[in-house]
């Protein structure tokens, strides 16, 4: 579980550059019980730009290891 502090500062950080979205949604989807990058992709919309999804990838699976 993050603080309010890290929760505010994951608003502003980007989770998929390429998509434009955010790292607190990410984070929102591993808490509503996404338990896997297809889970959080198919919540948020990240995945499929530029990067073939190797950028948010990477800090998916670091969440999902720290979050769950």
């Amino acid at each position: 579980m993050l603080t309010e502090e890290e929760k505010m500062i994951a608003r502003m950080k980007p989770g998929c550059i390429c998509k434009g979205i955010k790292l607190y949604k990410i984070i929102q989807a591993i808490e509503q019980g996404a338990k896997s990058y297809e889970e959080v992709a198919k919540m948020t919309g990240i995945g499929g730009g530029s990067c073939k999804s190797e950028r948010c990838g990477e800090k998916v699976a670091e969440l999902l290891s720290s979050l769950t």
